[in-house]
């Protein structure tokens, strides 16, 4: 992955989707070990998996929406599901945004969830975050996203100054969003002179956007950790702290034989509901895979979901 320069400002360069699954299985060894492989049943559409689920949790990113745009035709499939009965929930790594402004975008690009089916990895990383008295954490989120999102909590938003890492007591690393080669270099030289805890709100190594993928907090975690002592705590798919904060709002609707997970990619979304117990159907023609053969990658990774669906 490279850095560039555009404008006087670093950003990390668009990666390809080989690449992409390259960085998720160099970084295999901290992401959750199952053993449950998948049948990888063919299915031509969603509405093929409505008869056999109650529950459907989706991924957002490559799944509903690529960048800022829907899917063309995902919002009327999503309607068809909710206008059957199913429970349709998100399940989103976006976790630079607040609940709020998740729903706002949701709304805009023509899908209608009710606000507790929304759930994203920020909410979990807040729901476990409690600094001690006196405590102050950094946090990285994009610019534009700073102002009145995290005011219950002691923080400093990390950008260009030096004392502000030397300074803060863990870091809360929410977006990559405005994060440059030089923050990341300040970030390694503070934590591995004096580790601190790391906790990552958004595992994502990469998100699909409209002209490739762009590197997400996951990657700078991971790239640290693997410089450092520091082992981050990560918060979000595959790691089962999103699965389980989910299934308690289902309350006593959830039957995990009546749950699926759709996602896109292999690493996060079917590694997490496998690790989590529950079913899971792979996105190949939206996504990380649009590009590859995904037979190909699903024996590669021997990451096996029990669905391959070939068109929303």
């Amino acid at each position: 992955m490279g850095v560039s320069q555009d404008q006087g400002r670093d950003y990390l360069t668009m990666i390809n989707a080989e690449t992409a699954l390259d960085l998720y299985e160099a970084a295999r060894h901290r992401l959750p070990r199952v053993n449950y492989k998948g049948d990888c049943v063919p299915l031509s559409d969603l509405m093929e998996l409505a008869d056999r689920y109650d529950i459907l949790l989706f991924d957002a990113f490559g799944v509903l929406n690529i960048g800022e745009e829907a899917i063309p035709g995902v919002p009327k499939r999503i309607l068809e599901l909710q206008a059957a009965g199913k429970r349709v929930m998100v399940l989103t790594n976006s976790a630079s945004m607040p609940h709020s402004a998740l729903l706002e975008k949701f709304t805009r690009q023509g899908y209608h969830f009710a606000p507790e089916d929304v759930i994203s990895s920020r909410d979990v990383l807040l729901a476990h975050f409690a600094p001690a008295v006196g405590e102050c954490w950094g946090v990285i989120v994009p610019p534009e996203l700073q102002k009145g999102t995290l005011d219950d909590f002691p923080l400093t938003f990390l950008e260009d100054d030096p004392v502000d890492y030397k300074a803060v007591n863990g870091v809360l690393m929410l977006g990559s969003g405005g994060w440059t080669a030089k923050r990341q270099a300040l970030l390694n030289e503070a934590l591995c002179r004096q580790p601190r805890p790391l906790w990552v709100g958004n595992p994502d190594i990469v998100a699909p956007r409209e002209s490739g993928f762009s590197a997400q907090p996951g990657y700078f975690a991971h790239h640290l950790a693997d410089r450092s002592s520091i082992v981050p705590r990560f918060f979000g798919k595959p790691f089962r702290n999103i699965y389980h904060y989910a299934f308690s709002r289902m309350g006593s609707e959830f039957d995990p034989k009546r749950t699926v997970m759709i996602g896109d990619s292999l690493h996060t979304d079917i590694l997490g509901a496998q690790a989590s117990g529950i079913d899971s159907a792979l996105v190949v023609n939206h996504g990380l895979l649009a590009e590859l053969c995904a037979t190909d990658e699903i024996c590669r990774t021997a990451i096996k979901p029990d669905f391959i669906l070939t068109g929303l």
